[in-house]
């Protein structure tokens, strides 16, 4: 018998020729992807492998024959799907011309301003121009004009130069969940806007500047500052949240000028969220210390490294045994773990990062998510727990609305009815007091579907009703790969320990992932070193209501990045002695601190950072520090070494590296009282572009219409009952704030967003709260 020929391709490949260059791709693959993962460069504009098709730009046409008969016109690749023995030819001379004209027409109308656009360096029209673009116009009409929108602080507009290849309106759609872009009128006519002449108001605006192939968009903070030659890049991550988002910083002369993101598919993919693209900006605020400072008979002045050390050093050896050491969460490991020795070194246990968290009754720390993050966009069910997700973590938000469009149900038990850029296919919005009813009724439904309850959960859920919105939640998580994930609203809660517990135990019940989101950029990594009280060591609440003897602020901003400010600003008030390491030096830091050691913010160190899953990522120094701020590890060593403490002998970064030890522990069980709230209740988040002391900074995030001014939020019942009108002056304790009206609040709530400079010392998150008109 002869043999038979045999066919060794997968069955979900297709053998095509490109350019005379045989290739696998996989079925529905257009020509464009096979082009590309061969190295083969078809020209385009209005192709992005994350978006959708839109082939209307024109300038991928290629040649193709199927069968051994051409095609009787040109295609597009972008569009094109592959088949079976297709031949693609993209450097003919019939495509070459196909290619020529299209770049023609989209030349004719488009200003001659190279030498003033921003994106002159890095534009596409200008490469692909030079390649296939003629050397001399025949157009000598006069050139159509747009007149520009004014799409807000981030994103600078030159509409002129638009060529309509719909990349921005396609990201606002399907990425971004917005659709606040679009096309308007038609032909020669037509134009890119928002219609009504409003400011982008998503998160992730500022990627319309990446996706635009020509200057159309730009960078409106760095309007006109550089060229992209004259610019250094250098690999960081982004520091606002715990995801890790990868990313370049491109400086010039060790300044930050702008960050861009850098592609990683398992974190950030291509994208990059306005917080960590604009929050250099902040970098360089007035109030930026550059110099060691101490208080001596009450007047503040500027002094040398050895002078702030020395007094450093005396004052904490005086208070040995009794120092509180507040740590910012997102500190390095580096300097985190030096903070731990020098803590022990001095005979205290008192040592925490957890500023915001007001319960600790199950010893709660961070841990990494049980779903990976690039699963997250293939789940068919979500539950969401005290999670404004869209602002407290974007690119995760991002992942979660892509499951939504594949079809992915989502559920939510939330303090308001936080904006999502997805409809949500269940909510449950009762006030603080009310969320461990919601969720337990939840975990009802699991029981009653078959699942087993904790011992320490089950007076409490036999205690409550589950309705069928809650059976077909349960069921929702059971039919497929599902992920719960608590947000920030319930890590913070007063009754955290509750959620906490309720939440795992679904996730438990149902087989899906339970991803709680940390509080801080390097919350992971400061639980990993152990930046945690010891044994007989107070947490960071017990640490303000119990006050110590002496504290140590490392990169904290008092009293915005407590939980408690008032409790703060008391605490430290009557502390003896106070050493900050900070970057900024605010009035407040002024008033408590004694000594004032000028630290290096994150882009300007060298350094590591643990992001949501489990993942450690080293950054390396991406810009100067001004005047004489140090790298918090060089302060820290200086101050042990010092101070003769053991562990500080190291002489470079590679030493401390090699002595850090993982001083993980499990968080242990517990579960706080649950006390009865009469009357209002505080809901407090951190609004988006406030959740630390360089976003508070960054000028061009604080002017965007998502950072709202500071308001006491009620329902509209509430404040017929207590008599207020919308916009209405009310007092709360001595701060008087505008009431406002707003239907996402439910009864029994007052939402007063935390970290504004009238909120920061107001009752904390869940407490009663008293309003009175002013």
């Amino acid at each position: 018998m002869s043999a038979q020929p045999v066919n060794n391709t997968p069955p979900d490949l297709l053998n095509i020729e490109v350019d005379g260059k045989p290739t696998q791709i996989r079925k529905g693959a257009m020509i464009i992807e096979a082009a590309d993962a061969i190295g083969v460069s078809i020209p385009r504009f209005c192709y992005h492998r994350k978006l959708p098709i839109a082939a209307n730009c024109r300038m991928c046409l290629v040649e193709v024959e199927m069968g051994g008969k051409p095609m009787p016109k040109p295609q597009p690749a972008c569009a094109t799907p592959v088949a079976e023995g297709m031949k693609v030819t993209t450097r003919s001379a019939g495509a070459l011309k196909f290619q020529r004209d299209v770049m023609e027409f989209l030349l004719i109308n488009h200003p001659l301003d190279c030498p003033i656009c921003d994106q002159g360096g890095e534009c596409e029209l200008q490469d692909v121009a030079l390649g296939y673009g003629r050397s001399v116009s025949r157009y000598t009409e006069r050139k159509r004009t747009i007149a520009d929108e004014n799409l807000g602080p981030l994103v600078a507009t030159e509409m002129t130069r638009c060529i309509q290849c719909t990349r921005c309106v396609r990201f606002t759609s399907e990425i971004a969940g917005t659709y606040e872009l679009g096309g308007m009128s038609r032909g020669d006519n037509l134009q890119i806007g928002t219609y009504i002449g409003k400011a982008l108001e998503t998160e992730l605006s500022g990627n319309v500047i990446d996706v635009c192939p020509v200057g159309a968009l730009t960078n409106k903070p760095f309007q006109f500052k550089a060229r992209a030659w004259e610019l250094i890049a250098k690999p960081s991550v982004g520091y606002h949240d715990a995801l890790g988002s990868n990313l370049w910083l491109h400086t010039r002369r060790g300044e930050v000028l702008r960050a861009v993101p850098r592609d990683n598919e398992t974190i950030n993919e291509c994208w990059l969220s306005d917080r960590d693209r604009y929050s250099h900006q902040g970098m360089y605020a007035a109030d930026r210390i550059t110099a060691p400072q101490v208080k001596r008979n009450g007047q503040w002045q500027s002094t040398t490294w050895e002078d702030a050390l020395i007094l450093a050093g005396e004052a904490l050896a005086k208070a040995r045994g009794d120092i509180g050491f507040l740590v910012a969460p997102a500190t390095t490991n580096e300097e985190g773990d030096l903070l731990v020795r020098l803590a022990h070194g001095l005979g205290s246990a008192h040592v925490d990062h957890r500023l915001r968290q007001i319960d600790f009754a199950d010893g709660a720390r961070a841990q990494a998510f049980g779903l990976p993050v690039a699963e997250v966009d293939k789940v068919k069910a979500a539950l969401l727990v005290g999670s404004d997700l869209r602002y407290e973590m974007p690119l995760l938000n991002h992942r979660v609305h892509q499951a939504v469009k594949k079809g992915a149900k989502v559920y939510a038990v939330n303090p308001a009815r936080f904006s999502f850029n997805y409809a949500l296919a269940g909510e449950a919005i009762v006030a603080p007091q009310a969320m461990v009813d919601a969720l337990l009724a939840l975990a009802k439904a699991a029981v009653q579907g078959g699942a087993t309850a904790p011992a320490a959960l089950a007076p409490a859920i036999d205690a409550v009703q589950a309705d069928e919105g809650d059976r077909g939640a349960i069921d929702a998580l059971k039919a497929g790969k599902a992920v719960v994930i608590l947000g920030e609203a319930a890590a913070t809660h007063p009754q955290a320990s509750w959620l906490r517990a309720i939440a795992r135990f679904i996730a438990q019940a149902t087989g899906a992932g339970y991803n709680e989101i940390p509080v801080g950029a390097n919350a992971l990594g400061l639980t990993r070193v152990g930046v945690l009280p010891g044994n007989g060591g107070l947490d960071a609440q017990a640490m303000l209501a119990q006050p110590r003897k002496a504290y140590v602020l490392y990169g904290v901003e008092l009293p915005h990045d407590v939980a408690d400010g008032a409790a703060a600003l008391q605490a430290l008030t009557g502390a003896e002695s106070v050493v900050a390491c900070s970057a900024y030096a605010t009035p407040a830091l002024r008033d408590l601190a004694d000594v004032i050691l000028p630290i290096a913010l994150l882009p300007e160190i060298d350094g590591t950072l643990v992001n949501v899953d489990g993942l450690a990522q080293s950054v390396v120094q991406g810009a100067r520090a001004p005047g004489d701020a140090r790298p918090g590890w060089k302060v820290l060593r200086a101050l042990g070494g010092g101070l003769k403490l053991a562990g500080f002998e190291f002489d470079d970064l590679a030493g401390l590296r090699d002595g850090i030890v993982d001083r993980a522990a499990t968080a242990r069980e517990g579960l706080a009282p649950r006390t009865a709230v009469e009357g209002l209740s505080r809901l407090a988040t951190w609004p988006m572009y406030r959740s630390d002391a360089v976003l508070r900074r960054a000028t061009a995030l604080n002017a965007h219409p998502l950072n709202r001014a500071p308001a006491v939020r009620l329902s509209a019942a509430e404040a017929q009952r207590l008599g207020l009108a919308d916009g209405a002056p009310v007092r709360v304790g001595k701060v008087v704030l505008p009431a406002a009206v707003d239907a996402s609040v439910p009864d029994g709530t007052v939402w007063i967003e935390a970290a504004h400079e009238l909120t920061a010392t107001l009752p904390p998150y869940g407490a009663a709260i008293t309003l009175s008109k002013a």
